[in-house]
């Protein structure tokens, strides 16, 4: 059974800084038809970046969750920049560590229910500190914890990020120990 929608109308009704918002009407499986709201957002990269044996994280305060969080380093994809530039860019932005060893890990849809942003994951090693270079308006804290430390902290609820429990999960189900 095939359930494809068909998109019979769409428009932009938001475009943002970072985002736009699409509403499309489209035509059911059933022959019925439905709205649909689509957040266009550019795609992004994320780093496991891993320095001597621990994880680089950065603590951030996030208004749309009012907390502080934490994460991996990861950021927009820049135009015409590729995945793997991005994540080494973002690392040394925020944390100030550039990678002479770096990997694709995987690659996902933050939240396909909504959003078109799709994320990169890689994992970078062999890190030497050249300078942070934060982009202006943004705040944070560069912590390192040891990958069994992140991985408590994901099973007690305290790291909630979905792109750093993904890609912590993943480095360390596939890639750690190699």
């Amino acid at each position: 059974m095939e359930n494809i929608e068909r998109i019979i109308k769409s428009e932009k009704v938001y475009s943002g800084k970072i985002l736009s918002v699409k509403l499309s009407t489209v035509e059911l499986p059933d022959q019925k038809y439905s709205k649909r709201e689509t957040v266009l957002h550019d795609n992004a990269a994320a780093i496991v970046a891993i320095h001597d044996d621990k994880i680089l994280l950065v603590k951030q305060y996030r208004i749309s969750v009012d907390k502080v969080i934490y994460e991996v380093p990861a950021g927009m994809i820049e135009h015409d920049e590729n995945p793997k530039d991005a994540a080494l860019r973002e690392l040394e932005e925020e944390t100030g560590y550039r990678a002479n060893s770096i990997e694709y890990l995987t690659e996902f849809y933050s939240t396909p229910g909504f959003c078109t942003e799709k994320l990169s994951i890689f994992y970078a090693k062999d890190l030497k500190f050249v300078g942070q270079n934060l982009d202006e308006g943004e705040n944070l804290d560069v912590v390192e914890i040891p990958v069994d430390e992140a991985l408590s902290l994901i099973e007690s609820g305290e790291i909630m990020d979905a792109k750093t429990i993904s890609s912590i999960l993943f480095y360390d189900k596939f890639n750690r120990g190699k």
